[in-house]
């Protein structure tokens, strides 16, 4: 007689069977498992070796900026602000009036410099005049001393033939020696009227050194008079005027405002010196405008910058100290733009570059 498990039974429950015994998992064979250990990382290794070697095609940075013409707005000359004419962020066109400074000042020396003019070129005149009166006084001088010489050869004859007398003969000898020495010092008189009039009395009065300095001075003074009125270089926007006040006084060259010539834009991307090797002028660049999502432009790498970016800051990196760590610098590469956007860029505006080179790294070992 089989001998039959014993059941477990409590007082409130029926009978309990015993659990079942789990079948034993299967294991995959052994030579599969190290197939699968081998296999796999070799593909991961010849995916990112092939990743590697069929990339490298297009450079990319989002170290780029929007550039654009900004010129420092200043006075040439010093003065008192009389008049602001033109506002915060307005568009103007070459040649337009900024501001205006109190020309009071100007005027009076413009006028100064006119009465300095007359009198310079009045006073060539008079040398002029001088100069004619100097060689009048020099031909009759001459016409004397042509008298006194006649009058001596005559009273040398007399006394030679025994009429005349050794007295009359010396009172011609003195008088043409007078009217000798008086047409020396007429002749003296005629030279330095010349000299004053430059060496030669036929030039024009607008010639000579003296006028052309008052010329040169009353130039000076009406270009200061139109410099009272700052005018606008070129066209863009106008920018930090706002600061300006009527009555403020301006030191000539302060700068008080900027003028961003919105006309003329680049990119200036900053490519790690790493990347340059594959870079060269003329490749196609793709370029996005962090401000307006989902907007490309073209444009094209136009040149590259003779020197990194730090060699430009205000204190470059002394390189030569104990504790230097080597840093991967960054060189600017100046991108032209090639088509028209249909939204405004501005100056320091980010954005990111792609460069095409045209060519992937194992073209590149070939």
């Amino acid at each position: 007689m089989n001998a039959q498990p014993d059941k477990i039974e409590t007082a409130d429950t029926e009978p309990v069977q015993p659990a079942a015994t789990p079948a034993p998992e299967a294991r995959p064979p052994r030579g599969r498992r190290r197939a699968l250990m081998i296999s796999v990382p070799l593909l991961l290794a010849l995916a990112g070796a092939g990743a590697w070697l069929f990339g490298g095609r297009y450079i990319s940075t989002d170290n780029a900026y929007i550039h654009q013409p900004m010129t420092a707005i200043s006075a040439d000359v010093s003065g008192r602000v009389s008049d602001v004419l033109v506002t915060e962020n307005e568009q103007v066109t070459a040649g337009t009036p900024l501001f205006r400074l109190d020309p009071a000042d100007y005027k009076i020396a413009l006028s100064t410099a006119d009465a300095q003019l007359a009198a310079a070129r009045l006073a060539v005149e008079q040398q002029r005049a001088a100069y004619q009166t100097a060689q009048a006084q020099l031909q009759a001088a001459q016409n004397i001393e042509d008298v006194k010489s006649r009058e001596l050869k005559r009273q040398q004859e007399l006394t030679d033939r025994g009429i005349g007398t050794q007295v009359a003969l010396d009172e011609a000898m003195i008088a043409f020696r007078s009217a000798a020495n008086a047409v020396t010092l007429a002749q003296r008189e005629v030279d330095a009227a010349a000299t004053a009039l430059g060496g030669d009395p036929q030039v024009e009065t607008d010639a000579l050194p003296s006028v052309r300095a008052a010329l040169a001075a009353r130039e000076s003074a009406a270009r200061h008079l139109e410099q009272t009125e700052i005018t606008a270089a070129t066209g863009g926007t106008i920018n930090q005027i706002e600061s300006l006040n009527v009555g403020q006084f301006l030191a000539a060259g302060t700068g008080i405002a900027q003028l961003v010539d919105n006309s003329h834009t680049w990119v200036e991307a900053n490519f790690k010196e790493t990347q340059l090797a594959d870079l060269s002028p003329g490749q196609p660049v793709t370029i996005e405008v962090d401000a307006y999502p989902g907007m490309e432009l073209t444009g094209t790498v136009e040149s590259f910058a003779s020197a990194t970016g730090s060699q430009f800051s205000l204190i470059p990196a002394q390189n030569a100290t104990g504790n230097w760590v080597k840093v991967v610098q960054r060189v600017p590469v100046r991108i032209q733009i090639t088509d028209t956007p249909d939204r405004p860029l501005r100056d320091g505006m980010s954005v990111s570059v792609s460069v095409d080179t045209g060519h992937n790294r194992l073209e590149g070992l070939k």
